[in-house]
């Protein structure tokens, strides 16, 4: 009987992030196979936050869920207080879709094309280099964190409210540097704008191949992909989240979402 009206995918982020890519590209296929409407709602804010707490306390009958990123594992770690528990209030049914990240430069104000460069011109300025987020404890800001604390170096970090504000000052020259998905990032290292110094992951990304990746360059177990997956409100029955996951298991292996999904970087 599963569903018996429409369904309301939550994505706790804004419209055109990657996890609203995932979720609408999922959203006419589960319509189509399952005979009820699948309706995106973003609820940004809170990094996250906001729209995983809808989901929490949502009614638990398989007409609400949430697509979501591996921020929602790092926001526990940086909030006093969250209004949900991240582990005992969700039903998890599956993965989606992985994403790599590329740390990149803008060459017109910060003229390095290696990790070895890069570190090397930090050192001569500590502090004066600077790089931009789309806000504090996103995967993009914890990824560079990380790098600085591997490598000893001292770069500032300027937050922005959103990805979009980061990337455009990025282009612009205000800041230097940044860490942004490969699929936004190549297309400007195509046009000379930026460099990409290095990509997420143990190796090389099928979306860009010429790019070392940080375990190629000595830095293993930076661990700082992107990850997409769907859950339900705790206490959903089990047959649904299981029904759930068999049906965007199927979707992700149609041709045509997974070359919409590759085509945004996404790896399905």
């Amino acid at each position: 009987s599963w569903p018996s009206r429409p369904v309301t995918l939550i994505v706790p982020y804004s419209p055109g992030t990657g996890i609203d890519i995932v979720a609408r590209t999922l959203s006419p296929k589960l319509t189509e196979r399952l005979g009820q409407g699948f309706v995106v709602d973003n609820k940004p804010g809170a990094s996250g936050n906001l729209g995983a707490e809808l989901t929490a306390k949502a009614a638990p009958n398989g007409h609400t869920w949430m697509i979501t990123v591996n921020t929602f594992v790092i926001t526990p770690a940086l909030y006093r207080n969250i209004p949900y528990d991240p582990v005992a209030d969700f039903a998890a049914a599956g993965k989606l879709a992985t994403g790599s990240l590329a740390l990149v430069v803008n060459p017109s104000v910060l003229p390095v094309k290696t990790l070895d460069e890069l570190a090397t011109a930090a050192r001569a300025r500590p502090g004066k280099i600077n790089y931009g987020s789309p806000g504090n404890g996103t995967p993009q800001h914890l990824g560079i964190e990380l790098l600085k604390q591997r490598l000893k170096l001292d770069i500032l970090h300027v937050p922005y409210k959103n990805a979009a504000g980061s990337t455009t000052d990025l282009l612009g020259g205000q800041v230097q540097m940044a860490v942004l998905p490969v699929h936004t990032a190549l297309p400007f290292a195509k046009a000379g704008k930026l460099n990409v110094i290095a990509v997420s992951g143990e190796s090389r990304s099928v979306l860009a191949p010429d790019s070392p990746s940080f375990a190629e360059l000595g830095l293993k177990n930076l661990d700082i992909d992107l990850y997409y997956w769907i859950a339900a409100p705790a206490g959903t029955p089990r047959d649904i989240t299981t029904r759930m996951n068999r049906e965007v298991a199927a979707i992700l292996q149609l041709p045509d979402v997974r070359e919409t999904l590759l085509k945004q970087g996404l790896i399905p």
